[in-house]
């Protein structure tokens, strides 16, 4: 069964999470796409408000995959990309 986990991340470039996603074993196939084994990724970016001057990238995540896959694979994309900005 094919099991489908939205994350969003902010302080990350699009291009930032393609490179994570490919040193967890993925596989870039489309500029806004990864593959891996029993997985992949569609990403997207857009730019953000934090209060009245500030603005951030956020970068959407679509994981698709086994859900025995995601659950590790996420959670360890998400380490990556929570220290990206510092």
């Amino acid at each position: 069964m094919t099991t489908r986990v939205e994350r969003s991340f902010r302080g990350i470039s699009e291009r930032l999470a393609i490179r994570y996603l490919q040193k967890l074993g993925g596989e870039q196939v489309a500029d806004d796409a990864v593959e891996g084994d029993g997985w992949s990724a569609r990403l997207s970016a857009e730019t953000v408000s934090i209060g009245p001057s500030l603005t951030l990238t956020e970068v959407t995540v679509v994981f698709e995959g086994e859900e025995e896959r995601l659950e590790s694979l996420v959670e360890r994309f998400a380490t990556k990309a929570m220290r990206a900005g510092g």
